[in-house]
């Protein structure tokens, strides 16, 4: 239990850490961000010039030795994250990680092992499960309101015409399924409480062994049954979407990923249909709140080590049964 600010640091000057750390992070006085480190010592002194960070890095090491940071930030590309996410536990930091939490189920069972054994707070940045709508969604499909599930469908299709991003790049670990598929499984997990089993899939690809575009059908333990689709550049250019369909309704949510700029909640039960909406707060802010408090005050998180295992067994999984390699491993198809 402590009352002190926790002190982070971010590792790389990612693109994503102004949305997802330091603009929250300016709105919660238990959180201060100290430190930014890069492979090049001149992009993180003007990265922390610009967002007024007081310490810039050459490399990520230098941080993580530093005893004024409390904890780390991990936004750099996928086949990273295990490597320094486990420095930075060794070091004696907690770690909020950008999903996925690693290249694939073993690494991310090392981790996990790691995390335990530091007795360190380690948080996977699905920030959308932090949200008050993610919670709502979650507590309706659990309550039987709308019945026993039969069926559960979830979308994040975003269009990425950008051929050089890491998310295009196999020795990244990058494809939509590491991608965007990430948060399609990690919602069908959460909302129907239940592990999937991924019976097919199909991957469209971008080059060999990178996937754009791809989709799974899943079989879960109650009987019911699930799909799910994820893309970077596909004809679907904009879907952002969990539907559950139960015995007696429907839940419809669309963008539960980032509800802030966005979303609608619409449940059909007995032919009868609500609308719920929800404060516009950013879903990085309830995330970063969470991390804190978890640090701080012990609190539980939602997305730890081993909700992060089973998310990338599923991921794995997708992947096979797609004809592809999981990332971090020797890529032999083509498919």
């Amino acid at each position: 239990m402590t009352t002190s600010p926790v002190r982070i640091g971010i590792l790389g000057a990612a693109r994503i850490a102004p949305f997802a750390l330091i603009s929250p992070a300016r709105k919660l006085p238990q959180v201060r961000v100290v430190a930014v480190a890069a492979r090049d010592g001149q992009r993180a002194s003007a990265f922390a010039k610009k967002h007024g960070i007081e310490k810039a890095y050459a490399g990520y090491e230098a941080l993580l030795a530093d005893p004024e940071i409390d904890a780390v930030y991990n936004p750099l590309p996928n086949s990273l994250h295990a490597r320094y996410t486990i420095a930075a536990l060794q070091a004696g930091k907690h770690v909020l990680c950008e999903k996925p939490l690693t290249a694939n189920a073993d690494e991310a069972v090392e981790v996990a092992a790691v995390a335990e054994r530091c007795g360190r707070v380690l948080m996977e940045a699905f920030h959308w499960r932090y949200h008050p709508m993610a919670q709502r969604m979650i507590e309706i499909v659990r309550s039987r309101k709308l019945g026993p599930l039969r069926r559960i469908e979830t979308f994040m299709c975003i269009p990425l015409p950008m051929p050089n991003d890491i998310r295009y790049q196999l020795p990244l670990a990058g494809g939509a399924g590491m991608d965007v598929g990430s948060y399609t499984v990690s919602m069908l997990r959460h909302l129907s409480g239940e592990e999937p089993e991924v019976t097919q899939a199909q991957a469209w690809l971008k080059s060999p062994g990178v996937d754009r575009r791809i989709e799974a059908e899943v079989r879960l333990p109650s009987g019911a049954t699930g799909h799910m689709t994820a893309s970077l550049w596909s004809r679907t250019l904009l879907r952002i979407e969990a539907r559950i369909t139960c015995e007696r309704g429907t839940l419809i949510a669309r963008n539960p990923v980032a509800p802030q700029l966005w979303h609608r909640l619409l449940i059909y039960v007995d032919g009868l249909i609500t609308r719920e909406t929800f404060p516009k707060t950013a879903t990085y802010l309830h995330q970063l709140q969470a991390f804190a408090a978890a640090i701080q005050e012990g609190r539980p998180i939602l997305t730890g080590p081993q909700d992060s295992v089973a998310n990338m067994r599923v991921i794995d999984a997708m992947y096979r049964k797609a004809g592809l390699q999981p990332r971090g491993y020797p890529q032999t198809a083509t498919a």
